[in-house]
């Protein structure tokens, strides 16, 4: 997979240093991680099911989600598992462009059956989400999904969604991510990512999160959120790449709060017009979200609606300060402190280490924009797509 190859040639040079690299999503793990960027959700029901995931691909989806769970009614269940199946079938490699294709089953059985139903050779399937994962049901997914890989002769990816009350509520969530964390360890090869589900935890306090928030002002949900990633997304050999909760807002609405975009960013690209539409599709709190899940150890994000692609993507790609400082941070081991190249911050070389790692393995998989170009330009530049 590739991010931005639906960008041309001169847009590419334009706006980066680096372009993003292939990915080849056999490869290094941590690099097809951190490259999942948004992955888009859609129900297994859709009557256009394969032709929507080529269309999504094409517009530069790298990550898609055929969704069993929520997104389908029980009464339409086999329904849904039969049309998983013939798209799955449909599809080759070549249609989605290298992007990863999953299914989210709501049991083992549906992984063991979609496994057991597919053309052998089948090479659209990439892996399965696992929702309301925790230690005592989730082994059995695991080991299904590793069956399945056994039969289809191809390594198959597990993203375990962290959701369920063992997790959320306080008395039990430091004892279950403790064995959460051991049963990953175990399966350790085959997981990609830990999916972080916060409808699902904002469900069990009945609370709704407004759009004019992030999920970080949840208080409730983001001590869970805090408490996954102190778990499971430390920067060792026991840590796993942690994703963003869904946006789940789109459309036009009054507003109660101020925007939560800057406007001088947008007056400096003369896009003043363009912010006012990512103002008015709620698009601004989206983009401070995506920014505080980076700043909280996250990557990527959940997303159920095709125009919030472009918001995550933009951000996920590196700034040319952000790829110098992290060049800075590694060209030395022996510590210390030294000014940063932009003149405006200290990079620690100890601390910022780990910090250093993780922004060149983004920058890998999300490209290093030019000198000057801000996510204004770049976001500006996919939403016209």
């Amino acid at each position: 997979m590739q991010h931005f190859r639906h960008l041309d040639g001169a847009v590419l040079d334009r706006l980066f240093l680096h372009a993003p690299e292939k990915i080849d999503t056999a490869g290094d793990l941590g690099l097809v991680a951190v490259g999942l960027g948004a992955t888009l959700y859609m129900p297994a029901t859709r009557a256009d099911l394969t032709e929507t995931l080529i269309k999504r691909s094409a517009e530069g989806v790298c990550s898609l989600v055929i969704d069993l769970e929520d997104a389908v009614a029980d009464h339409n269940l086999e329904e849904a598992i039969d049309n998983a199946v013939a798209t799955l079938d449909a599809l080759a490699a070549d249609d989605v462009h290298g992007s990863l294709v999953f299914v989210r089953a709501r049991t083992s059985q549906q992984i063991e059956r979609i496994c057991t139903s597919l053309r052998t050779d089948a090479s659209a399937l990439a892996g399965f989400v696992i929702p309301k994962f925790t230690a005592a049901r989730g082994g059995a997914f695991l080991d299904e999904v590793a069956r399945g890989s056994t039969r289809l002769g191809r390594r198959l990816f597990s993203m375990p969604v962290l959701e369920s009350p063992e997790v959320v509520f306080r008395e039990t969530r430091d004892t279950e991510l403790v064995a959460i964390r051991a049963l990953l360890q175990d399966h350790r090869q085959q997981i990609l990512a830990v999916r972080i589900g916060a409808t699902d935890m904002c469900g069990m306090f009945g609370i709704r999160r407004d759009r004019d928030l992030t999920i970080y002002d949840v208080r409730v949900v983001a001590d869970v959120v805090s408490a996954i990633v102190n778990h499971l997304g430390r920067s060792n050999e026991s840590g796993f790449v942690i994703t963003g909760p869904v946006w789940e807002y789109f459309a036009d609405h009054e507003r109660m709060f101020r925007p939560m975009l800057r406007q001088t960013p947008f007056a400096e690209q003369e896009a003043v017009r363009f912010r006012h539409q990512l103002v008015s599709h709620d698009l601004d709190a989206l983009l401070r979200e995506v920014a505080l899940d980076r700043a909280n150890g996250i990557q990527g994000k959940t997303v159920i609606h095709p125009s919030h692609v472009a918001a995550v993507h933009a951000l996920s790609a590196v700034t040319h300060e952000e790829y110098h400082d992290a060049l800075d941070i590694l060209e030395s081991d022996a510590g210390g402190v030294r000014a940063s190249g932009y003149g405006n911050k200290m990079n620690e070389l100890g601390p910022h280490r780990n910090w250093a790692h993780q922004t060149l393995l983004r920058a890998r998989a999300f490209g290093v924009t030019n000198e000057g170009i801000t996510f204004v330009e770049l976001l500006k530049e996919l939403a016209e797509r």
